[in-house]
């Protein structure tokens, strides 16, 4: 590793990073979108530039929305678990979130560095869960700021396709199928022309009224006449039903009405009397 150098003269250290150590404080800066998380970076380091290869997420750290502190308990748990997963690297920076408002150091973050990670290749890794922007600062001579370069490294790489041995997620594929499936059946409603959606929905509607109407005149209540003369004696044996003069065809316009009691008057007697011969 060798820093970037111009005209002879160091400009930044070379840094590269794991990406599982990226995952890893995404992961953890997720984790809590409303107030900072802080962690350090574990690595190695040759005098140029330095490899980041781990992170240990700093427990019981003093969190606020704007700043982010070590206490004892945290810098307990980081020796702690360094020694024991790491015993053969060293500390060789430190990350923190900034949950929403962007990626620098402030001047809290500033002095955390210069008096916990003031070693020349010591950096400080920057990550915004919102806007998911991330960036690396370290010292560039006797200035503490943004690095322009920085070389992430999959530990994965050359592994061939198809020789993970890992099966196929089940499921995943008759779902997706039956979504696509789902998605291209036509809606035969779209294909009619407009007039004839239009017609048939005033034709469903006048229907469900027609319906509506009959239920409701033959088994709801209706109107039952009993007539009576002017003494209030009842003229009939039963009430007549209102529907039943519905149902009765008037008659016709100008033409009386005929009496079915009423019977053809007799002939008169000069009308037989034309028919009998006269006697001399």
């Amino acid at each position: 590793m060798r820093a970037r150098t111009t005209g002879g003269k160091a400009v930044q250290p070379a840094v590269t990073v794991d990406a599982e150590v990226i995952r890893k404080i995404r992961q953890h800066a997720r984790s809590c979108n409303k107030a900072e998380v802080c962690g350090v970076l574990i690595g190695s380091e040759d005098g140029h530039g330095l490899a980041i290869e781990a992170c240990i997420a700093g427990a019981n750290a003093a969190q606020a929305g704007t700043h982010v502190t070590f206490t004892q308990d945290t810098w307990a748990h980081i020796y702690e678990t360094k020694d024991a997963q790491y015993p053969d690297h060293r500390i060789v920076g430190w990350y923190h979130s900034h949950p929403g408002f962007g990626v620098f150091l402030s001047d809290h973050d500033t002095f955390i560095h210069k008096n916990f990670f003031s070693s020349p290749l010591q950096v400080a890794w920057v990550y915004d869960p919102h806007s998911d922007e991330e960036g690396c600062f370290g010292w560039v001579g006797k200035r503490l700021e943004r690095l322009s370069e920085i070389a992430v490294v999959d530990r994965k790489g050359g592994e061939g396709a198809g020789e993970t041995g890992k099966p196929e997620p089940l499921g995943t594929f008759e779902e997706n199928e039956e979504e696509d499936l789902a998605a291209e059946k036509p809606d035969r409603n779209e294909d009619a022309p407009r007039w004839l959606r239009i017609a048939f929905s005033v034709l469903s509607y006048a229907t469900v009224l027609m319906i509506g109407f009959l239920i409701a005149f033959y088994l709801f209540p209706h109107i039952l006449i009993w007539p009576v003369d002017p003494t209030g004696r009842p003229l009939t044996d039963r009430p007549i039903d209102a529907r039943s003069l519905l149902r009765e065809q008037p008659p016709s316009e100008g033409a009386p009405a005929k009496d079915k009691g009423a019977t053809e008057p007799p002939k008169s007697g000069s009308d037989k009397e034309q028919n009998v011969p006269r006697q001399k």
